[in-house]
């Protein structure tokens, strides 16, 4: 299973795979935190103070966005507030409480320099929600506001990162002022859609799926014959992203009907929030159906019973149905 970041997965009473990032690559030790009444993770330090414009060390190295930075050590006594600066301002959407993030970061203490985490090395962005207490506070705070395409650079006191306990596992003592490189590559919510080449739809036999990237649930027009024995997986749109890997969890827009009248039986986009699962925790259909398709896709999957629910009825879903959904492949986690 692919390592979470320590620092990106802090849910208080969640499993948190707790393995940090070295300064370099193929280095990286992981560890595992299960919670428990007596072990369950600490809550991170409920957010206090302002957000002040400064002090943060200079970046002395890799400062393209999108680059590894290298970090000075800082110098002096760090703020006690949250210390903020945008040191590349970008001209996409601007983030807001409650969206997904796509984010490249690095990680180190204030007084040392050492490097804790980053992603650069690992090669994969880290996907996580801002300013709904799923992250360390600094990061709520110093993130919502900013726009897509933007570096920024925060110090964090302890206050609003891991409190006074600090996080041991990742080197991190709880008088540690932490150092954050942050490039905000994507910012998605509940009305973000499948970007791409749009793909012709020319079999009679299939289900045609709407085209539409307004963030609205897409059209799906289910023709009247007989639904296929075996899995379709086709692209409406196709994205210019990563293959998506059997092991991945992804996030998704989606819309599903029945092959048998074309009834809605559930939609992400009525309950106007994203939906995140791992693809060995779903139908075999959906796993299937969506590992090998691009990142940015939106896919047509046709799942016969033996692949989706079988003789079990769902919510909504008749025993022995055939199901039809249209999934928008938005992020790996």
């Amino acid at each position: 299973m692919r390592r979470r970041s320590v620092l990106l997965a802090v849910p208080a009473g969640l499993l948190t795979a707790a393995g940090c990032g070295s300064e370099k690559s193929g280095s990286e030790k992981s560890s595992k935190a299960s919670p428990s009444p007596e072990t369950s993770s600490p809550k991170a330090a409920e957010p206090t103070g302002k957000i002040v414009s400064g002090p943060v060390p200079a970046i002395t190295g890799g400062t393209k966005f999108g680059e590894k930075p290298k970090v000075a050590k800082g110098t002096g006594t760090p703020s006690s507030d949250l210390a903020v600066k945008t040191v590349i301002k970008g001209d996409g959407a601007e983030v807001a409480s409650g969206d997904y993030l796509q984010v490249h970061y690095l990680g180190q203490i204030w007084n040392t320099a050492k490097v804790f985490d980053n992603s650069y090395d690992r090669g994969q962005p880290a996907v996580f929600p801002i300013g709904v207490g799923q992250v360390i506070p600094g990061w709520d705070k110093g993130l919502v506001g900013k726009q897509v395409g933007s570096r920024v650079e925060m110090a964090i006191p302890p206050a609003l990162g891991y409190g006074k306990q600090g996080q041991p596992q990742a080197g991190i003592k709880g008088t540690d002022t932490m150092v954050f490189v942050v490039d905000i590559k994507n910012a998605f919510n509940g009305k973000s859609s499948a970007k791409g080449d749009t793909v012709a739809q020319s079999n009679p036999d299939l289900p045609k799926v709407g085209t539409g990237t307004d963030g609205k649930a897409p059209s799906i027009d289910v023709p009247k014959k007989a639904a296929p024995k075996k899995l379709v997986s086709a692209y409406v749109i196709e994205g210019d992203g990563p293959k998506v890997k059997a092991t991945d969890s992804l996030l998704v827009q989606y819309k599903g009907v029945l092959w048998d009248g074309g009834k809605q039986f559930d939609a992400t986009y009525k309950k106007g929030q994203l939906a995140q699962f791992s693809l060995q925790q779903v139908v075999k259909g959906w796993a299937q159906g969506l590992t090998g398709k691009k990142v940015g896709s939106r896919v047509l999957i046709v799942i016969p019973p033996d692949l989706g629910y079988g003789k079990q009825a769902q919510q909504g879903i008749p025993a022995n149905s055939t199901l039809v959904f249209s999934v928008d492949i938005l992020a790996v986690l």
